[in-house]
Parts: structure tokens; sequence; C-alpha cells
């Protein structure tokens, strides 16, 4: 009998164990401790007490809902809420304006992903690049493996001419709000 027993406690055992690895893995929220949706990444947790990542900077600023948009049409938001770091050039609302009409609607259409994401990762590069550390002339290789380079005249920074207008610190990087969209060189 009582190697029936313990026939019965390891098969018990191991119909758990199998069933267990059988399970999707399921996503909490750390400060909630609530389920999140399938697929939700890093983006999807919710911290309300910790500082602010580079996304979560530019979502809370109502001068960069283009750049949100275009960060989310590229499928972005979850690779910069990791943990970086990061150097963010994000250029503001207005700075897109500028751009010639129809250049924004048509980034933001499926068949140009590939465009949008080089443009986009032109205005990221990984590292912390704290301004009291820039120089002029200063050479910065953006993730899309081109360069960027850095102005300083009169006090004023600016990067591929487009001036540097706020810095702002993130949890995984900094964020340098600019007034201009970058774009790489034409290959």
């Amino acid at each position: 009998m009582k190697t029936y027993t313990q026939i019965l406690t390891i098969l018990t055992g191991l119909t758990l164990a199998f069933t267990a690895c059988n399970r999707a893995p399921v996503q909490q929220n750390a400060t909630t401790n609530k389920e999140l949706p399938a697929g939700t990444g890093q983006s999807g947790v919710v911290d309300d007490e910790s500082q602010k990542d580079v996304i979560r900077v530019a979502q809370s600023s109502a001068d960069h809902t283009t750049l949100v948009t275009a960060l989310k049409t590229a499928e972005y938001i979850d690779a910069l809420s990791n943990a970086g770091p990061f150097t963010v050039f994000a250029p503001t609302n207005a700075a897109f304006a500028l751009l010639p009409a129809g250049t924004v609607e048509d980034l933001l259409k499926p068949e140009s992903k590939d465009n949008l994401r080089n443009i986009l990762e032109y205005h990221v590069a990984v590292g912390v690049y704290k301004l009291e550390y820039l120089h002029d002339g200063q050479t910065i290789n953006e993730v899309n493996l081109d360069n960027v380079t850095i102005g300083i005249k009169d006090g004023k920074y600016t990067v591929n001419g487009a001036n540097i207008i706020a810095t702002i610190a993130a949890s995984n990087g900094i964020v340098y709000v600019i007034d201009g969209v970058l774009l790489p060189p034409v290959k």
C-alpha cells in the first residue's frame, strides 16, 4: 500500500509540473499586481513612483504627440522603455510641422515603416551623453549607425543645427528636446 501511495504522489507531482510548464507565463504589473495583456513589454508596466523613462517623458509632453505616434507606428515603444541607457533627441510637434507638407503622414504609412525607423533611430544613441560633457564638433553615433554632430556657440547647444531647447533626465537615459527633425544622410 505504501508503494501505491508513493507512486500516486509522484504522478500527481509530475502532472502538476507538466501542467505548470505548459501554461503561458503571466506578466503582472509590479505596482498594481494586475495581469498585463499578452505581448505587453516593459512599456506596459505601470510605475507612478519611479522617475519616468524616455518614453514616459515623451508621452507626458503635449509637445511630443507626433513623436510618440511615430514611435508607436515604428513599434519602438517597448525598446525605448527598456533599461538603456539612451540619449534621445526628441523633436517637438512644431519641429515635425516644419517638414514639407505630407511628409509625416507619408512616414506613418505601413509601407514607409523602414524609412520611419531609420529616421527615429537617427534620434537615439546608446549611452548617456550629458550636456556638460558635450563639446563643439563632437560626433555621436546613433542607433542607425550614422553620426550626428554637436555644435556649441555662445553657450547654446545644437545637434545637426537643431537647437537643444531643454534637457530632461530619465530613468533610462536623457532626453534632449530639439526644435528640428534630424534627417539621416542619404546613402
